[in-house]
C-alpha cells in the first residue's frame, strides 16, 4: 500500500464506521460497502473509540455546500480534487447535467476504478492535482464547483496558488469550497508522533483568509466557519459536562476557533 493509499482508507473507514452507528452524522452507505469489499486489516488504523467523528462531520458541511451550488447552478461542473476513494458523487448523486471529475494520484484512481461503478457524466483522472496538465482534460465553458478536502494544507502555497490562480483564469465563474488549517495548527499537527512517523508534511496554513482574495484575482471569500466550534461536533465529542464547559470556553478564544476552518470562495 502506498502512503496515499492508506491516508485514502483512513478517511474512508472512518465514514464507514460512521455508517455503523444508530444515529450516524454522515450515513455513508457507500462508504461502508466499499470498506467491506477491501481486504485490508481496517483495525491497523487505531481509530479510537469516537475518534473518527471529525472525518463524517467535514464531509457532511462540505456536501451541504457543494448541493448548494449544484442546486443553483444545475448546468455545471464539479472538480473533487484529492478525492482518494470518497464517495461523494454517490451521496450527492447530482443531475446528468453535471459533469463530475473526481481527480487524484493515478494510483487511488487505479483503486477507485476497481471499487466503484461508472456513472454518467462521470470521470475519474490519475493525476497530481497541481500538475496543471489535467485541466486540459476538463471541458472550461461551465461553472465549476472546487472541492479540496483534507487536501490544501498538504499543498505548498506556491503550488496551491498555481492551481487557484490556473482554475480562475480557465473557468467563467464558480466556487472553491475546502478546509484549510491556520498556520499554527500546521505546525502543531506536525508535532503528533504518528504524523511525523508517517512522513506527511503539513505545509499551507492560512492566516487570514482575506488574504487569498489579494493573491487569486477574482476570488471573493463568502463564508468561513470554525470548525471546531460546530454545535454538533462539540456536542458529539463532549460526552461529559468537564467536557463541554472547557468546550465551551475554548471556543471563545480567537487562536481556537481559527484552527480549522470551511472556506467557501466564488469567483
Amino acid at each position: 500500500m502506498t502512503k496515499e493509499k492508506e491516508t485514502s482508507l483512513m478517511t474512508l473507514y472512518g465514514k464507514a464506521l460512521d455508517n455503523r452507528v444508530e444515529h450516524p452524522i454522515l450515513g455513508d452507505k457507500f462508504a461502508d460497502e466499499a470498506v467491506k469489499r477491501i481486504d485490508y486489516d481496517f483495525a491497523r488504523l487505531g481509530f479510537e473509540r469516537g475518534g473518527h467523528i471529525t472525518l463524517p462531520m467535514r464531509a457532511r458541511h462540505l456536501d451541504g455546500w457543494a448541493r448548494e451550488f449544484i442546486a443553483a447552478n444545475p448546468v455545471s461542473t464539479v472538480l473533487h480534487l484529492g478525492c482518494g476513494l470518497d464517495t461523494r458523487v454517490f451521496r450527492i448523486d447530482p443531475p446528468a447535467s453535471v459533469l463530475w471529475y473526481d481527480i487524484d494520484y493515478p494510483d487511488v484512481i487505479e483503486l477507485r476504478r476497481r471499487l466503484y461503478p461508472e456513472r454518467q457524466n462521470y470521470a475519474m483522472i490519475g493525476s497530481s492535482v497541481t500538475d496543471l496538465r489535467w485541466l486540459e482534460e476538463v471541458p472550461s465553458d461551465r461553472p465549476v464547483l472546487v472541492i479540496a478536502e483534507g487536501l490544501v494544507m498538504y499543498l505548498s502555497e506556491d503550488a496551491a496558488l498555481a492551481l487557484f490562480r490556473r482554475i480562475t483564469g480557465t473557468f467563467p465563474a464558480g466556487e472553491f469550497v475546502f478546509d484549510a488549517y491556520s498556520r499554527l495548527m500546521t505546525r502543531l499537527i506536525s508535532l503528533v508522533p504518528a504524523v511525523r512517523a508517517s512522513g506527511i508534511t503539513l505545509a499551507w496554513g492560512i492566516g487570514d483568509p482575506l488574504e487569498l482574495e489579494k493573491q487569486v484575482p477574482g476570488l471573493r471569500l463568502v463564508d468561513s466557519v470554525s470548525f471546531l466550534t460546530m454545535p454538533e461536533l462539540v456536542d458529539r465529542l463532549s460526552v461529559s459536562r468537564l467536557q463541554r464547559v472547557t468546550s465551551g470556553v475554548m471556543g471563545r478564544l480567537g487562536f481556537y476557533r481559527r484552527l480549522i476552518r470551511h472556506l467557501r470562495y466564488r469567483f
